[in-house]
């Protein structure tokens, strides 16, 4: 008998098999397999009360908090789609995403409520509001997502999944000025999760903290892997260094992911060298090439095993990991970092990935010769959502191309060296250098502008804004930040402006980004940091 793959069944064994084990820690409260395998029930079933049904798109903007845990699984096993709202977006992109992906309904946290309830009169497809109260006052008027789950029964019921249909719409910034809603099915996610689960050697024992954010390509899948172990959720709402540290030592944390940002920022956390790890960590990075001098210190410093992972939204997300073989234990500390540095080799459950040239053949692998990534397998979308010419590009031949260059050393081993799009990976976000360009060029000041990645120690890359202004016109930087910041995601704002005469052509009147990315990464053979 054959049986659809998906994620939901991790919950119904870790019900079975763990219902006295602790599911979820959130602040003071938690939550046993059982009493979380009833509350996503409640939620289903209040859901189905509403009206909302299989196959409906369900839009969540929540923190890292045990309401967003439940709704994966709450919004999934009724058939419907989960579509995670990246809480750092602005109120004009939140708008367009909620109406682009035809959600019907929307679950948001009351910290963000003013801004939905902004949106309101303008919304044409959602009809349901419910509000998770945190403390934060809203004017949002909505159901109260525990009262829902109060009056609602906790009883089972069946509905028939596909594996192939989607359990979740998740957006991602691309080259355009609008994000892409990528399809993920049952799948997908179930075979990302088997990949995460065997590569970050996840185990039972396990107490996951959740510095990575969920709307992240559904927490890269951590959300369905640690639940099919019976593992710990520890849910943080917002990333402190100081109290994530502090989390580490009080709860024995013995694994986590983030972005290279949240190394960097706990090893430059004051008191960071007294900190004494009771566990030996693992902590899985990816989202933008972590510095190796970054994965050295956090090591030495807290006795931490960095995993490399490598992927994007587009492919549930992981595709690649830095491989930890025997004899690299031989190399100095240094340079088991610069290895560690690398994106790696294909996870074994997800398909086949490797680097190719323009015309699909494979580049040579002596760690010179620059192609694309490609992928194909298991774990690639079903495509963007109303967007097929978009995925007609990105999906070619059978296999996804990623727009990321790279080489390939002798061992296999994958290294990006540049980005063949415009995306700049800030902090494990996703902005658009079009976007950004977009705005400025609305400017009444501005007449040319080109935006690219340069390095920084905090962020890994952040925009810089190349301006050419128009005659006569004059420009003070921070009047042009707080304008910019009026109209777009703070993470998006150029950190660097630069006035400059002219910006690099070809004759044809094409932008030479190369050119501009060329002056801020001297000294370096890569494009990214």
């Amino acid at each position: 008998m054959i049986t659809p793959l998906t994620p939901i069944e991790f919950k119904r064994r870790a019900r079975k098999l763990y219902p006295q084990k602790t599911a979820i820690i959130d602040g003071s409260s938690t939550w046993t397999y059982q009493e979380f395998d009833e509350r996503t029930w409640r939620l289903s079933n209040a859901l189905k009360g509403l009206e909302l049904t299989s196959g409906d798109h369900i839009a969540v903007m929540l923190p890292n908090t045990h309401e967003m845990i439940e709704c994966f699984y709450g919004i999934g096993q009724m058939g419907a789609v989960m579509v995670p709202l990246n809480i750092r977006l602005a109120e004009e992109e939140v708008f367009y995403i909620l109406e682009h992906s035809d959600s019907k309904a929307i679950i948001v946290d009351s910290e963000y409520g003013a801004m939905i309830e902004r949106l309101v009169p303008r919304l044409t497809k959602v009809r349901t509001f419910i509000q998770v109260e945190s403390g934060f006052s809203s004017p949002l008027a909505a159901h109260n997502y525990e009262k829902l789950l109060e009056s609602a029964s906790a009883m089972t019921f069946t509905v028939e999944l596909d594996e192939n249909q989607a359990i979740t719409i998740n957006y991602t910034s691309g080259t355009t000025s609008k994000p892409k809603g990528v399809i993920l099915t049952h799948r997908n996610n179930y075979i990302n999760a088997a990949d995460f689960l065997y590569h970050l050697r996840v185990v039972h024992e396990d107490m996951y903290l959740h510095t990575l954010p969920l709307f992240h390509a559904n927490g890269w899948g951590g959300v369905w892997a640690i639940t099919a172990v019976g593992g710990t959720h520890l849910c943080l709402r917002k990333i402190d260094p100081v109290q994530t540290l502090k989390l580490f030592v009080d709860q024995r944390v013995t694994l986590a992911c983030g972005a290279p940002t949240v190394l960097n920022m706990l090893i430059n956390t004051p008191g960071a060298d007294q900190v004494k790890m009771m566990a030996h960590p693992r902590m899985a990075t990816a989202g933008s090439p972590p510095p190796a001098a970054v994965i050295d210190k956090v090591q030495k410093l807290f006795n931490m095993d960095v995993i490399h992972v490598y992927g994007l939204t587009e492919v549930s997300p992981f595709i690649t990991y830095c491989e930890w073989r025997a004899d690299f234990a031989s190399l100095s500390l240094e340079d088991q970092a610069k290895i560690k540095a690398r994106q790696g080799v294909e996870m074994v459950f997800n398909g086949e990935t490797k680097v190719v040239r323009k015309d699909a053949t494979d580049v040579e692998w002596n760690g010179r010769e620059i192609g694309e990534i490609v992928t194909r397998g298991n774990v690639v979308m079903e495509g963007y959502y109303k967007q097929p010419e978009q995925t007609a590009e990105a999906i070619r031949n059978g296999w996804f191309y990623t727009g990321d260059l790279a080489v390939v050393y002798p061992d296999g081993y994958i290294e990006i060296v540049d980005r063949s799009k415009d995306v700049i990976i800030s902090g494990g976000e996703n902005v658009s250098s079009v976007e950004v360009e977009g705005v400025l060029y609305e400017h009444p000041a501005i007449l040319e502008v080109g935006v690219v990645a340069v390095p920084d120690e905090k962020w890994g890359e952040v925009p810089k804004a190349y301006i050419v202004l128009k005659e006569g016109k004059e420009l003070d930087m921070n009047d042009l930040r707080e304008w910019c910041r009026a109209r777009m995601s703070h993470f998006k704002v150029p950190k660097i402006f630069e006035v400059v005469d002219m910006l690099p052509r070809t004759a044809t009147g094409k932008l030479q980004k190369f050119r501009l990315r060329e002056q801020n990464w001297k000294g370096s053979n890569k494009f990214v940091n």
